[in-house]
């Protein structure tokens, strides 16, 4: 029986992807220890998750006014630490749960990439995954040491190429070409390690690779692009696919589109499995469920919503009136997540929405879409995208941590595991024998 996958949507940072998480009277404040990070992994793990995955940016939301003043006296992501390093944490408290990371492919060199990746994968045996990212926006560029961020597309051209040679790299060791003969003194087979010598229009990496492959062939390849560029990216390379849709309905036409692109790509679909955001406020009883929103939604303020509104977008919204509508020009020339931007005219039917507009419709920095109700309610909406189908499951975005994640695991996932929806057991060691993603062939 088909069986959905749960992702913990994670940051190393002080809040969760929600800004006012830290405000939270039950929010943890030793976010800077490995003892938090250890006490979430425990608790993904507990609830069986398939993996814990950490979102990343390399730079402070301060687009907004030209000035981090205001993300840090706010704490709007101000903290941000290497998703990797933290992440290592987290593997030495479990045996079971997968662990991914954000790396970006505007900021770092494909081998460099390659490399991490897969000693995280051989360092949890096999538990290892790669959100592959172009990054936002400028500020991003200026603390890498670049002027400006590339344009959309050009990032995605950039990011096929570096996808290439990270999987060719992975792809360079057969699986049994450690032979540890000692009698003979032969290490490895040379016939089975092979130089990549990859020479294209954006990147040059010679090779040959210095890490062996692990028990699940190499790191689970993830992808969240959900522009038209982004969708072909994802196509093309995405194995666990992160997704917001937003409605069941535009989540059923997306989620076959995707499909069929990844076939047309000549791939398996299913070998791609789609998961959809979701931020749940669960409890014993709804109306309990909607006390705990109602307080939440005391947190917010517009700071939060207007920096990461100018941080997705790669545009200062402190430009324009609150009430100014964004002209043609300026529409098209938000470039960073377009995703946000082609919802929220699609969702507003204004063909030239304002800034109240923006942040109205989108929702960013607060939990304006977030799934309130008890454990059977939560389910049912669950069941119903599962089963539509409008994904394969869902990214598990925490209001605070770590009740919130506490509260889904204990009371949400025995739900879904009555259901038969879910496992009740890990049935095997790999993220791959999680997702029920083949282990990828060696290119000899």
């Amino acid at each position: 029986m088909r069986q959905m996958a749960l992702v913990g949507f994670l940051q190393a940072q002080n809040c969760t992807t929600i800004p006012a998480a830290w405000r939270h009277p039950e929010a943890r404040p030793d976010f800077t220890s490995p003892e938090y990070y250890q006490h979430l992994a425990r608790v993904l793990e507990r609830g069986k998750f398939d993996l814990g995955f950490f979102d990343d940016r390399l730079a402070m939301p301060d687009l907004y006014m030209g000035d981090h003043a205001h993300t840090v006296e706010h704490g709007i992501r101000c903290v941000k630490m290497d998703p990797v390093t933290v992440l290592m944490t987290m593997a030495m408290a479990t045996t079971h749960l997968g662990l991914g990371a954000t790396y970006s492919t505007s900021y770092y060199e494909p081998f460099h990439v390659a490399r991490v990746f897969a000693t995280m994968d051989l360092m949890t045996k096999g538990r290892a995954a790669w959100n592959v990212v172009t990054s936002l926006n400028d500020n991003e560029a200026k603390n890498m040491g670049r002027l400006e961020h590339p344009a959309h597309d050009e990032r995605y051209d950039l990011a096929d190429e570096f996808v290439e040679v990270v999987l060719g790299h992975w792809n360079s060791w057969d699986d049994d070409a450690i032979v540890l003969d000692k009698e003979n003194g032969v290490f490895a087979d040379p016939s089975k390690v092979r130089r990549l010598d990859y020479v294209g229009e954006h990147y040059r990496s010679r090779g040959p690779f210095t890490v062996p492959r692990s028990p699940q062939g190499h790191p689970v390849v993830i992808q969240a692009g959900q522009s038209e560029r982004g969708r072909d990216f994802a196509a093309r390379w995405g194995e666990l696919i992160f997704a917001g849709y937003g409605t069941v309905e535009h989540g059923i036409e997306q989620y076959r589109a995707l499909k069929d692109a990844c076939a047309s790509a000549g791939r398996d679909p299913d070998q791609m499995k789609i998961t959809t955001l979701m931020y749940p406020v669960v409890a014993e009883t709804r109306d309990e469920a909607l006390e705990k929103k109602a307080a939440y939604d005391k947190l917010p303020n517009d700071f939060d919503q207007l920096s990461l509104l100018s941080e997705a977008l790669n545009f200062d919204f402190a430009s324009k009136g609150m009430d100014e509508p964004f002209s043609d020009e300026e529409l098209e020339g938000l470039q960073g997540m377009q995703a946000i931007r082609d919802g929220v005219l699609r969702r507003s039917g204004i063909k030239n929405p304002t800034v109240r507009d923006f942040m109205e419709v989108s929702g960013r920095g607060r939990v304006g879409d977030g799934w309130v109700g008890s454990a059977t309610e939560i389910a049912d909406q669950m069941e119903l995208w599962f089963t539509a189908p409008a994904c394969d499951g869902f990214v598990i975005g925490g209001t605070h941590i770590p009740g919130a994640y506490e509260d889904f695991v204990d009371l949400v996932v025995p739900e879904l595991q009555r259901r038969g929806l879910f496992r009740e057991e890990y049935t095997g060691t790999t993220l791959r024998d999680h997702l029920g993603l083949q282990i990828p062939v060696a290119v000899g």
